[in-house]
């Protein structure tokens, strides 16, 4: 299983980070071992003072599938959910500051949390999806589907053409704005379309 993600979705999140705008989908894989055990506390790594959280859509890859073309790319994916891309900003920043890859800051264990799945079927007729992210009992991040620069299934094309996706790989969509620090006694609520799927504890 791998997990394939994509940054620099949303154009908001683009602005905040004073990133440049992609031509093209921005991807990077984290290992299957960056997947936080459900019902674990996330720790907050000692090599970073600066892990931000970034609330995504997901997507639960169901079937193999090379070369997808966009129109069938619906029948590649059987479940939504909502996770967090942890990311180790300090960390991140010194190795693109010298041209290195970033995925330490990405792929650490227990940067990605995977909340549960709610099949696709429950949303079927609806043209986009909204996720919120709250941070003690405040929403901190909103996503709306319909604001993505590549929507789902394009994305899916396009990383079919690099990677084969299997049964069991999951799609990180990409953040909206709001990112922020954790910090140790945080408490994090990640919700789609209004149900939650998961709670989170930060320990330090």
């Amino acid at each position: 299983m791998k997990l394939v993600c994509v940054g620099r979705n949303y154009a908001a999140h683009i602005e905040e980070l004073q990133n440049e705008r992609p031509d093209e989908p921005l991807l990077f894989i984290k290992p299957d071992s960056a997947i936080l055990p459900r019902e674990q506390d996330f720790y907050i790594p000692e090599f970073s003072q600066d892990v931000h959280y970034e609330a995504e859509l997901l997507v639960r890859i169901c079937k193999v599938g090379k070369h997808i073309a966009p129109r069938f790319a619906h029948t590649y994916y059987d479940a939504f959910s909502v996770g967090i891309d942890f990311t180790a900003r300090d960390l991140q920043a010194r190795l693109k500051a010298k041209g290195l890859p970033w995925e330490k800051a990405k792929g650490f264990d227990g940067a990605a949390v995977i909340g549960e799945w709610i099949p696709k079927s429950a949303f079927e007729g609806r043209d986009r999806l909204t996720f919120t992210l709250e941070k003690n009992g405040e929403v901190v991040q909103r996503g709306d589907t319909g604001l993505m620069l590549w929507e789902l299934h394009e994305l899916i094309a396009y990383m079919s053409t690099f990677f084969t996706l299997k049964k069991g790989d999951i799609i990180f969509t990409g953040t909206p704005e709001g990112v922020g620090r954790v910090a140790a006694n945080d408490y994090l609520v990640g919700s789609l379309e209004g149900t939650t799927v998961f709670t989170l504890n930060v320990s330090g």
